[in-house]
């Protein structure tokens, strides 16, 4: 039987992805230009020279652009692969727009595969969602394999999860393995939280 918060996630997620779904191209493509402004400059402000990243799908907002920069500045960018026992593999990403479709249909990297211990190195994450709270609460799709990668880091690094600006919620739902994240980056801002790690 789900719990309450379950039920409260399952029906968020299913109205989320309604209005991602219901967006316009030219608001994509406004969204994508933000997006990639906010996550260079978040890249900048954090001296980060390796970090880990996501490969937007047709509804997230458009990571790629910003992907495709960072790599040409040198910048060592990891790129999560699913597997079926919950954990992520890692890809460098490079300067191919090879891209393969893994697990749930998600687009994923095609490089070398790397286990779920190279996120270890990373200065930086910066991971999908369907919401954020202003405490630092994190609505993934729920497959969990996001809080399981943070929740399992020795010493995680600064966590921004990448939603539009109408998805920075008041208040979500929170379970005990629900990993918080240190902040969030929307089209036309960015915000730093002091979430509580548990």
């Amino acid at each position: 039987m789900p719990t309450e918060a379950e039920q409260q996630k399952r029906a968020l997620r299913a109205e989320l992805r309604e209005r991602r779904q219901l967006l316009s191209e030219a608001q994509r493509e406004a969204a994508a230009s933000g997006i990639t402004a906010q996550l260079d400059e978040l890249v900048r402000a954090h001296g980060a020279q390796s970090i880990s990243c996501f490969l937007s799908s047709t509804t997230e907002p458009d990571t790629r652009e910003f992907i495709r920069g960072a790599v040409s500045r040198g910048i060592r960018v990891l790129l999560p692969i699913t597997r079926a026992d919950g954990l992520l593999d890692w890809a460098v990403s490079d300067d191919t727009e090879e891209i393969s479709v893994g697990l749930f249909g998600l687009p994923e990297p095609t490089g070398e595969v790397l286990g779920p211990i190279a996120v270890n190195d990373v200065d930086l994450m910066i991971i999908p969602a369907a919401a954020i709270d202003r405490s630092g609460t994190r609505l993934g799709w729920g497959r969990g394999y996001f809080d399981k990668t943070i929740g399992s880091m020795e010493k995680c690094p600064p966590v921004y999860a990448v939603i539009y600006d109408s998805e920075v919620l008041d208040s979500l739902p929170r379970e005990v393995h629900d990993q918080p994240v240190d902040g969030i980056v929307t089209p036309t801002q960015t915000i730093t939280l002091s979430p509580a790690r548990n």
